[in-house]
């Protein structure tokens, strides 16, 4: 047993040690040795690009699992009103809405807001003065 155990501490380990090696050690080659704060901002920006569509998917995922796990909760409740509150229920079905209504939430926002440049829709017009009527 002990000889087991002292076997499995050295393959836990070794297993470390190759994956602190391969996390650290791949990219020094080919890294250029001066980083400056906008290499690196840049290499943030570039790699967090995906996360509105991966948070999307899992605000979707987990709506859809509280309104699932909500619908059972109020079958529960028609099957056994004293053991299980109606509110129970309806608690889970809301944040499932909730969950499942962020991504839309955040797109409406981005479609207003814009990617940095102004949008037609928020665009101000050129307000005519009265002189301008005149002629």
């Amino acid at each position: 047993m002990l000889k087991l155990k002292s076997q499995m501490n050295r393959i836990s380990a070794m297993t470390a040690a190759a994956f602190v090696v391969g996390a650290t050690g791949s990219n020094t080659a080919n890294a250029s040795p001066t980083n400056t704060f906008n290499d690196i901002a840049n290499n943030i920006v570039s790699g967090i690009q995906d996360l509105p569509g991966f948070l999307s998917a899992i605000s979707y995922m987990m709506g859809m699992l509280f309104s699932v796990l909500g619908i059972l909760k109020i079958k529960d409740h028609v099957e056994n009103p004293t053991q299980t509150a109606l509110k129970d229920g309806a608690i889970r079905l809301a944040v499932g809405g909730g969950l499942f209504m962020i991504p839309i939430i955040t797109e409406s926002m981005q479609t207003l807001i814009g990617s940095g440049a102004m949008t037609q829709a928020a665009e101000v017009k050129k307000i005519a003065t009265a002189g301008t009527l005149a002629k």
